[in-house]
């Protein structure tokens, strides 16, 4: 059985501590603005999403939620172990971030420029670059743009072309990629050392590491009871974000207690694009 971290262990490419530092708005802005390499005024961090203020909140978000002084609405993940389907994460993460500004009163026409970041300790697509960006285009003439507002990035710890990225970015990421003792060395780079104050304030407080100790005894819990009802609230949130759920699937998602099933469904619900196709799909 894999040991668990304490506090003291962290670096900060584990989730936590991740969102410990850019829970702090000045740290969230500076990366935002090294990643984008754009000018921003201020970012406002949602705390009341984050695992660091709310470790109690069900089906835990690993993800920082942020905003700046032009509406434009960011969510971070940290990614230290390579997942299947990173592609369909980013579009459910997107899908909801549209979902909770609609429901929030906000006009589709209106709905601000969205930025999905991902923050991954190995290279995503295997081609070696530091910085990936997505945005929607028209394969049939680059002159043709959706223009959706919407762009995904994955940074990668493990790239090589050095001379096509802010080296700012590049230290930042060996930083990332770096193991507990190494990242504790002098990477001559303010950002990086502000980051490491940081984080040894975020060990050395006595209220993170309270922080720290129930959301791992809550992970405990929802591992020992077979995390179905987590698993069946995945599928929820992800159909929600396509649309209403009838309340006959609800029913038939929530009840179930098959631990695999619930795997399988919440596969097919990622890979579908409407509540109705994942019907479709789970009768066949």
């Amino acid at each position: 059985m894999k040991k668990r971290k304490t506090l003291q262990e962290l670096t900060i490419k584990d989730n936590f501590l991740f969102g410990a530092v850019m829970v702090n708005e000045e740290n969230c802005k500076e990366f935002l603005e090294m990643v984008l390499e754009i000018e921003i005024d201020q970012v406002k961090v949602s705390k009341e999403k984050s695992i660091v203020y709310h470790p109690e909140y069900k089906g835990v978000r690993l993800d920082v939620y942020a905003r700046d002084e032009e509406h434009t609405h960011y969510n971070i993940e940290m990614q230290a172990e390579k997942k299947p389907v990173l592609g369909k994460r980013s579009r459910y993460y997107q899908s909801q971030m549209d979902m909770e500004l609609l429901m929030s009163g906000e006009d589709y026409t209106e709905l601000p420029n969205t930025y999905v970041i991902f923050l991954c300790d190995f290279d995503p697509f295997g081609a070696g670059k530091y910085r990936y960006t997505f945005q929607s285009v028209c394969q049939e003439t680059e002159e043709a743009s959706l223009e959706d507002g919407r762009k995904i990035l994955f940074l990668n710890t493990r790239g090589k072309n050095d001379a096509e990225v802010p080296g700012k970015l590049v230290t930042f990421l060996r930083f990332v990629r770096a193991g507990l003792k190494e990242s504790q060395q002098d990477f001559g780079d303010p950002y990086v050392q502000k980051l490491q104050e940081f984080i040894s304030y975020v060990k050395q407080s006595r209220e993170m590491e309270e922080r720290f100790m129930v959301l791992e005894e809550m992970l405990r819990d929802e591992r020992s009871r077979g995390r179905v009802e987590g698993k069946a609230e995945f599928v929820l949130k992800v159909l929600s974000a396509y649309g209403k759920v009838p309340e006959s699937l609800n029913e038939r998602i929530t009840k179930e207690t098959n631990s695999g099933m619930l795997d399988q469904w919440f596969q097919i619900a990622l890979e579908c694009g409407s509540v109705e196709e994942f019907e479709q799909k789970i009768k066949e």
